[in-house]
């Protein structure tokens, strides 16, 4: 958390504002995930063109180069034409004449690297190893089962390792398991053609309306307006744990896998 939606949500909650921005400096808190990889004054006269995102990347394209802003498990950004005084949850500013871009981050996962471009080796080992973007047609359903079918780990860490398809982080994968009837201990390269199918448009249904409601706020989660999400309130298995289930009525269940939590009906979803 933040995921893939919550991502694209902050995105395009300042992406228009902040294009044709030029930087007037760049300040930097408490040492993030990864350094910044240049001295900030650097970056200081260069003109914002674009905000892109690639997984759970956010990617500020530079008239040279380009940043790389990451949220880590616990960030937010804020975008405005000023803000109040930074905090001690505050670690890197992006001053422009438009507005200052924060990145806020309680657990410092997160980061803001710069890179020479896509090209670049910073770049490459960030970004090169991300799957197909999964509400593109990069996501193929049937490039998506074969890959499955060479996989022999439970289904649910299949698909938060994000290189079969990007982004789906836990909430969204436990939700569109559930969708898609597939329970989440289930070997990947068990899944048959039709499940497997199944499963490809569950995520891109439970992506797609994640997105329409502003993403999940779980704790402090809000894009760079400040506004909240609202995917929560409408989970069927996630964070659901001994309620039941919204379709059968059965207790929802929870376990642990790779030390994340994992929610799943033990009645709709089949081994």
């Amino acid at each position: 958390m933040p995921e893939l939606p919550e991502v694209e949500v902050t995105r395009r909650s300042f992406a228009d504002a902040i294009a044709g921005a030029v930087v007037d400096g760049v300040w930097l808190g408490k040492p993030l995930r990864w350094p910044l990889g240049v001295a900030p004054a650097a970056l200081v006269g260069r003109r914002v063109q674009g905000v892109r995102r690639r997984g759970k990347y956010l990617l500020l394209d530079l008239d040279d180069g380009l940043l790389l802003l990451h949220l880590g498990m616990s960030g937010s950004l804020q975008f405005a034409p000023s803000l109040p005084p930074v905090g001690p949850h505050d670690h890197f500013e992006l001053r422009t004449d438009r507005g200052v871009l924060r990145l806020h981050d309680p657990r410092r996962f997160g980061a803001a690297v710069y890179a020479a471009g896509e090209q670049d080796a910073v770049a490459r080992k960030l970004l090169g190893g991300l799957g197909p973007e999964p509400l593109t047609e990069a996501f193929d359903p049937f490039v998506f089962h074969a890959g499955l079918r060479q996989r022999r780990a439970a289904i649910k860490q299949v698909l938060l390792a994000g290189d079969l398809v990007v982004g789906v982080g836990n909430i969204y994968a436990s939700e569109s398991l559930f969708l898609a009837g597939i329970r989440p201990t289930v070997r990947a390269d068990r899944i048959s053609r039709p499940r497997a199918l199944r499963l490809h448009g569950a995520i891109r249904t439970v992506l797609s309306r994640a997105l329409a409601v502003g993403g999940s706020t779980l704790k402090d989660f809000s894009n760079a307006q400040g506004q909240s999400g609202y995917f929560q309130l409408e989970t069927m298995v996630y964070d659901r744990a001994g309620q039941p289930c919204r379709v059968c009525g059965a207790p929802i269940k929870a376990l642990r896998q790779g030390q994340r939590s994992t929610f799943y009906c033990p009645v709709c979803q089949k081994p």
